[in-house]
């Protein structure tokens, strides 16, 4: 039985959508349709374009009030000739993911290191419930924090408890210049030069090891930037900036996006345990005939590999050795070769908090009717 596919243009329209229309698969731009647990089968799939309008936008307050189903990249469009921007710079935003999709999908770019996730730049939202209920939460100015826990909730529930329908975010000036440090590092190096940046009087908008070298970022104004290039203190360090700074983050946010032949997934992790990752990933890669790539966050511990070459069963076979010997860590499939979803699951083994998500998802989703199986086999679903 196929799909109906709706496509709501305000809250009404999308309220009578998530009162009828059965089992319900929330979809923006479909930028992140495959990471974590494939859907199931579902009535009707939500189409969040038809959302995507500008509510508010007030310069002078730093605020902007949108329609979810908007691409952030649309959004950064009109911010752009008020000078300022959605400290938010995710691997996916040029293909076009939406708002909402990256606040669902909890996603950032190297740019967190500095400014956070984005459901902290979250000043209010409006989610529709899965029974029709239009809830609020927060305001539309900086200095009101209220509904900030309605935004965490919705932060990485994949579209399984509510429908994001509007949202309210803090917006800052965007920086006029920008330069970067790189130097070539192994893991051990890169982790032991990102701690000592810590103790310097800098402050780095992005430090990520990618490619075989540390990227130190900064951004503000010329008179801003150039002490901090001396005070970081990395030998050997080469000053990128213009095309060839660009080029350097664009090979970062294509190796995140994933090419062709390729299995990509996310491990958060304490960043003291980047190095121990690093040696386990290639023991069990070079174990399986694979080998890694990587993009890291080292001030916060997020870190996209990406596995190339060997068959659907080496990968499989990655994320499991991963899974089993890196404990508490979260390891999540995003995309993959053929085959590899057939021999393991998009999440593995369920964490701690579990039944906490189980219980968040009873009281959001009684009957189980959005995202069927996308967490699965962490909540229920009809797999």
């Amino acid at each position: 039985m196929s799909s109906t596919v709706s496509e709501p243009r305000d809250l009404a329209e999308a309220a009578d959508v998530m009162r009828t229309g059965g089992r319900i698969l929330i979809r923006g731009s479909g930028t992140a349709g495959d990471w974590g647990g494939a859907p199931g089968a579902v009535d009707t799939v939500l189409d969040t374009s038809g959302l995507s309008r500008l509510l508010a936008y007030n310069p002078a307050d730093m605020t902007v009030a949108v329609q979810a189903g908007m691409p952030l990249r649309q959004l950064q469009q009109h911010l752009a000739d008020h000078g300022q921007w959605i400290a938010n710079d995710a691997a996916r935003v040029p293909a076009g993911a939406t708002v909402g999709g990256l606040l669902a999908t909890a996603d950032a770019g190297p740019s967190q290191h500095r400014y956070g996730p984005l459901r902290d730049l979250v000043l209010g939202a409006t989610l529709v419930l899965a029974d029709g209920t239009i809830a609020h939460s927060g305001g539309h100015v900086i200095k009101n924090v209220a509904g900030y826990d309605l935004a965490r909730l919705f932060s990485g529930s994949y579209g399984t408890l509510a429908l994001l329908a509007e949202v309210v975010l803090r917006v800052h000036p965007r920086p006029p210049s920008s330069r970067t440090l790189t130097v070539p590092a192994d893991a051990r190096t890169a982790h032991r030069m990102a701690t000592e940046l810590r103790d310097r009087p800098i402050d780095p908008t992005a430090v990520t090891w990618t490619g075989g070298r540390l990227l130190v970022r900064f951004t503000g104004t010329e008179t801003g930037i150039v002490p901090q290039l001396d005070r970081a203190g990395l030998p050997a360090a080469e000053v990128l900036d213009g095309a060839g700074e660009q080029a350097a983050w664009d090979a970062d946010t294509a190796l995140v996006s994933g090419m062709p032949k390729r299995t990509i997934f996310r491990v958060g992790a304490l960043p003291s345990r980047f190095p121990d990752l690093v040696e386990l990933v290639d023991k069990v890669a070079t174990g399986n005939g694979v080998a890694a790539e990587w993009s890291s966050a080292l001030g916060v511990g997020i870190h996209t590999i990406a596995l190339q070459g060997g068959d659907a069963a080496a990968h499989a076979a990655v994320l499991t050795g991963v899974r089993n010997e890196f404990a508490g860590a979260a390891v999540t499939l995003h995309r993959r070769v053929d085959g590899v979803d057939s021999l393991i699951d998009g999440w593995g083994p369920p964490p701690p908090a579990v039944s906490v998500m189980r219980a968040v998802k009873h009281a959001f989703d009684p009957d189980d009717r959005l995202g069927p199986d996308r967490y699965f086999p962490w909540l229920e679903g009809n797999k």
